[in-house]
């Protein structure tokens, strides 16, 4: 996988003018790009299929987490608007994750189309030791090991891959593989500021641990020369050797 593959933008915008400049400004220099909430609740579904025109494959992070029939649903009408990529939470459970599993294979054989990459999210980069044992209520457990127990529940569900911290690769590859996607945000170029991420690392480091993606943001949309701050990441992945 060349470097630039590897990159996935985040579209934290909230107009499709705005999502669409950056798809065309960007696209020669990132792998995907990623249409979460603040995008996708402000345009509508049919931002992926513009970005889609554009030459931009797309990752939809809208985390589903609700009932295996609802969610099976959900994931047929994204895998009907070609998006690359999307995920759900790990802790919807097993029975949503092996429903959603069928479904869009099913729903991509049908239509003839690739099927896309599906993704659960485990413990969301913003969360710490302190808040996962004091806020979701899971004691007992180190982080790592809660995303280690969901990453095995993902991929025995036939999901493809996780959403995780960098911190967490190496124990993810030793339990599910190296067959298993793994996506990481909370990626921050030593150049840049962390802002609101808590467990991160540099593009260079995730890759090096084992990322097949990873998830970057401000670095390059805030920058003042956004084509640059691009080359610059991926010259570092290079220089990783990825």
């Amino acid at each position: 996988m060349q470097a630039k593959e590897r990159i996935i933008l985040a579209l934290d915008v909230d107009s499709r003018q705005q999502a669409l400049s950056l798809v065309k400004e960007l696209a020669p220099y990132v792998g995907m790009f990623k249409v979460g909430m603040e995008l996708f609740n402000s345009t509508g579904p049919a931002i992926v299929s513009a970005i889609n025109d554009c030459g931009g494959r797309v990752f939809v992070d809208l985390k589903f987490h609700d009932i295996p029939n609802t969610v099976a649903s959900a994931g047929r009408v994204l895998t009907r608007l070609n998006c690359a990529m999307f995920n759900v939470h790990a802790a919807g459970g097993r029975a949503m994750m092996t429903a959603l599993s069928r479904e869009v294979r099913l729903e991509a054989e049908r239509l003839g189309v690739a099927v896309p990459i599906t993704l659960a999210v485990t413990v969301l980069t913003s969360i710490s030791q302190p808040e996962l044992e004091k806020d979701m209520l899971i004691s007992g457990l180190s982080v790592e090991e809660v995303v280690v127990n969901w990453a095995l529940a993902a991929k025995e569900c036939g999901i493809a891959g996780v959403v995780c911290s960098p911190h967490e690769i190496a124990a993810i590859r030793r339990a599910c593989g190296a067959d298993f996607k793994i996506v990481s945000p909370g990626i921050r170029p030593a150049w840049s500021e962390a802002h609101d991420q808590k467990r991160i690392t540099t593009p260079a480091q995730a890759v090096e641990l084992g990322a097949d993606y990873i998830v970057i943001g401000r670095p390059i949309t805030a920058a003042s020369d956004r084509v640059a701050a691009a080359q610059k990441i991926i010259e570092e992945l290079e220089a990783a050797k990825c």
